[in-house]
C-alpha cells in the first residue's frame, strides 16, 4: 500500500475543512499576519523628508562711497600766445633765448626808433599852433569880430592835433614790444637785425604755473561732474597732482558727443609741462552701496547681473544692481535696500522662491 497518497489526501482534507468551516478565522490571521508584515518594514524604511540646500549668506549693510567720473586726458598750459609787432623796423635788441622766464612787461624785442620822434615833435608843434589858434578865435568872438564857425574850426584843428600827439606816442611806445604776462619763452625772441613787419611775430611765451588738465566727458557721465569739483590726475610720466574743475562745456562736440572739462593745477615748479597724457579722476557726489564678492554676482533668465538674497523665511529671491566700482576688496553695488542677507557661496544651486538654509557671517569693516 502507498503512503504518499493517503498523506495527499489527508492534507487536501483538513484545507477544505478550513476554507469552508473555519473561512472566518482563516482571513483574520491572515490580516493580522499582514498588518504585522507592513508595521515591520515602515519600521525599517522611514520617509524621508526633502533636505534644504546649504548657502552662505552676507549680511551687509548699506555705505556710503565715494564715487569718480575717469578720463582719459592731456596737460595743457593756462595760457599761450605769440607776440606780434603792431609796428615795422628793425630790431635793435639782443635777442633771448627759449626757455627763458620772463615776468609782465619785461622787453622782449626792441624795434629802431627811427623818425619817429621827429614825427612826434612835428605834431606836438602843430597842436601847440592849434591851441594859440583857438584862443585866438575865443577872444575875437568875444570882441564880436569873428563868427561862431571859426571858433568851431579852431577847436576841430585842436582835436585833430591831439589826435595825432596820440597817434605818434603810441607808435614810439610800439618800438618796445613787452611780455604780456609771466611765462616761459617757447621760441627764440626776434634775431638782431631782423626787420619786422606788422604782425609779424616776435616771440611766443606759454603760462604754466598754473597749468590746466584737459578731459572729455561723455555724455552719459556729464551730469556728474560740477564746476568747482575735486580733481586730480596721474601723469604718465609718473606724479599725482590735485586741483579743482575751472571749466565744462555745455556744448558737445560734434564728432565724439563729449564734453570738454578742465582741472587747474598749480605748478610753481614748471614740473609739469604742456601735453603731457594724464589720467584724469573727477570726484562727484558720494553713493550709498554695498561690498560684495565679484563672485557673488550670477545671472537670472533673462540675463541681467544681479545676486540672490533671502528674505526673513530664508526665502530666496533675484535683485538686479549695478556695480558702482571694482576694488581690491571686492565690488560695489547698488540696487539693494539698506540691509540685505546676499548669498555669496551657493547661489548658483537655488533658485527664486526655494528655502535654503543659510550659514551667516558678517561683513567686513
Amino acid at each position: 500500500m502507498r503512503v504518499m497518497p493517503l498523506i495527499t489526501a489527508v492534507v487536501v482534507t483538513a484545507f477544505l475543512y478550513f476554507l469552508v468551516a473555519e473561512r472566518d478565522s482563516l482571513l483574520a490571521f491572515a490580516q493580522a499576519d499582514t498588518s504585522a508584515e507592513v508595521e515591520a518594514e515602515g519600521a525599517a524604511t522611514p520617509v524621508d523628508e526633502p533636505s534644504l540646500i546649504k548657502v552662505v549668506v552676507l549680511r551687509s549693510t548699506e555705505r556710503g562711497i565715494e564715487s569718480a567720473v575717469i578720463l582719459r586726458g592731456r596737460t595743457e598750459a593756462a595760457r599761450q600766445v605769440d607776440v606780434r609787432a603792431e609796428t615795422t623796423g628793425q630790431i635793435i635788441s639782443e635777442p633771448l633765448r627759449k626757455g627763458s622766464f620772463v615776468n609782465t612787461g619785461d622787453l622782449l624785442c626792441e624795434i629802431d626808433i627811427g623818425n619817429r620822434e621827429a614825427s612826434l615833435a612835428q605834431v606836438e608843434a602843430a597842436k601847440r599852433e592849434a591851441e594859440l589858434n583857438l584862443t585866438a578865435a575865443e577872444r575875437l568872438i568875444g570882441d564880436g569880430y569873428a563868427s561862431e564857425s571859426r571858433l568851431r574850426s579852431a577847436e576841430a584843428a585842436l582835436s585833430a592835433a591831439e589826435a595825432a600827439v596820440s597817434a605818434a606816442q603810441r607808435e614810439i611806445e610800439n618800438t618796445k614790444i613787452i611780455a604780456p604776462f609771466s611765462g616761459l619763452l617757447e621760441t627764440d625772441t626776434a634775431e638782431l637785425g631782423t626787420y619786422l613787419s606788422t604782425g609779424a611775430a616776435c616771440a611766443t611765451i606759454i603760462q604754466l604755473d598754473p597749468i590746466k588738465l584737459v578731459g572729455f566727458v561723455p555724455e552719459i557721465e556729464v551730469g556728474k561732474v560740477q564746476v568747482g569739483a575735486p580733481a586730480g590726475a596721474r601723469l604718465a610720466a609718473g606724479g599725482d597732482v590735485m586741483g579743482r574743475v575751472t571749466f565744462l562745456s555745455r556744448s558737445a562736440d560734434d564728432t565724439t558727443r563729449t564734453f570738454r572739462v578742465e582741472v587747474e593745477v598749480p605748478n610753481a615748479d614748471m614740473a609739469i609741462s604742456d601735453g603731457q597724457t594724464a589720467e584724469i579722476i573727477i570726484g562727484t557726489d558720494g553713493r550709498k552701496a554695498h561690498l560684495v564678492p565679484q563672485s557673488a554676482l550670477t545671472l537670472n533668465d533673462n540675463g541681467d547681473l544681479g545676486l540672490r538674497v533671502i528674505d526673513e523665511t530664508n526665502t530666496v529671491h533675484f535683485a538686479k544692481v549695478e556695480v558702482v566700482r571694482d576694488t581690491i576688496d571686492g565690488i560695489w553695488v547698488t540696487g539693494l535696500e539698506t540691509e540685505a542677507n546676499i548669498i555669496t557661496a551657493g547661489q548658483e544651486y537655488v533658485v527664486e522662491g526655494v528655502t535654503v538654509a543659510p550659514t551667516f557671517q558678517e561683513a567686513k569693516g
